[in-house]
């Protein structure tokens, strides 16, 4: 049996196997397809984001769905193995009554799939990162702010304060180095000094000898990029009598990493990329708020980002007309030029995919709770 012919037939039994759904063509919903890491090192992190996705997606077929047909968001699980990524992507592409793509989360294997879903001409809605070396995929339409942003809005912050001596802290792999000249960048249009830049082993096997390497520039702050482990054993090194302010990202905001700092992570500043989830300023977070208290869930800037997410779905979905095939809802996109969400807003265009630089900061207090 040739090479070809191997690829076709495990197609075949993964399609069979792991996506029955496929088998019922006649399609009566608007079929959504993802892929997200909901096992393995990532779980923890996404399962929340999936259950603000389910609130929403939930709440909106209770009353009819879009254009009076359910919206079925099929999501499969790549546990953070970028050849699952690709398979499961090439999985979801086959079927022909598919209408786009939504909500990626695992950085190498969202690398991988891009390219199929623009071969296919199906656009890619909304992403669970901010990885600056992914966008400006012609089909890929962001609707968050990406890691540069957040960057761009500490760096800011920290200069209107007078904080010009800054650390770098970051985590050691290909995102991490590829954000480097980012920062610098943002640092010399700010005029602010990188007294250090010091990288972090993912794992936080190195975190004693990144902090002493830090504490040696004796910087007035520290920008820690990075997530996950790396985070953990940098914060856990620092001495308690350290006062240097650690700005963080958004991604390493985490209710999970959050809650596995404990008292390490009280006084840090974090990026925020979606709207403070824990008040009931707008009509976007009151509804949050209806739907977490519906599904007895608690209200976090994880489950806020995938209701918001799914929320950008929804009002794509609707522009998209009854029949909502992948070139229809293309053109809605590029016609979506500014679009409140609920008071949260949004602009693309033909040439603009890049959604919102939406970025404010919080800190944990005491409690480990956020504060604005």
């Amino acid at each position: 049996m040739g090479l070809s012919n191997i690829r076709s037939t495990r197609r075949a039994l993964l399609l069979a196997a792991t996506t029955p759904w496929l088998a019922a063509r006649a399609a009566t919903g608007v079929r959504i397809g993802q892929v997200l890491p909901l096992t393995g090192p990532l779980g923890a992190v996404v399962q929340p984001i999936a259950e603000g996705q389910k609130a929403l997606l939930a709440g909106v077929n209770a009353r009819g769905g879009v254009h009076g047909a359910p919206i079925e968001l099929v999501t499969l699980d790549d546990g953070a193995q970028p050849a699952k990524t690709v398979e499961h992507t090439r999985t979801l592409l086959d079927d022909p009554s598919l209408s786009a793509l939504f909500g990626y989360a695992f950085v190498p294997g969202l690398a991988q799939a891009l390219p199929l879903a623009d071969a296919r001409r199906v656009p890619l809605i909304g992403v669970y990162n901010g990885a600056d070396n992914l966008r400006g995929q012609p089909g890929l339409y962001t609707t968050t702010a990406s890691l540069r942003d957040e960057v761009t809005a500490m760096v800011q912050n920290l200069a209107t304060i007078n904080t010009r001596h800054l650390a770098v802290a970051y985590q050691d792999n290909e995102l991490g180095r590829y954000m480097l000249p980012q920062v610098q960048a943002v640092a010399d249009q700010a005029k602010v000094t990188i007294a250090a830049a010091v990288a972090l082993k993912p794992d936080g096997s190195n975190a004693d000898a990144a902090w002493m390497q830090v504490a040696k520039a004796q910087p007035q702050a520290i920008l820690l990029l990075a997530a996950g482990a790396a985070v953990l054993g940098f914060m856990k090194t620092r001495s308690s009598a350290a006062r240097v302010p650690v700005y963080a990202l958004s991604l390493a905001g985490t209710t999970a990493l959050v809650e596995s700092l404990g008292p390490a992570a009280r006084g840090m500043a974090f990026t925020q990329v979606v709207p403070y989830p824990m008040r009931q300023t707008t009509p976007l977070t009151r509804n949050f708020a209806a739907a977490m208290a519906a599904a007895r869930l608690e209200p976090t800037y994880d489950r806020m980002w995938g209701y918001l997410n799914a929320s950008i779905l929804v009002e794509v979905l609707r522009r998209s007309g009854p029949k909502p095939t992948p070139a229809a809802v293309t053109a809605a996109l590029d016609r979506m030029n500014d679009v409140d969400i609920g008071g949260y807003r949004l602009a693309y265009g033909a040439q603009q995919r890049h959604g919102s630089s939406f970025v404010e900061i919080t800190m944990v207090d005491g409690n480990g709770k956020y504060l604005r």
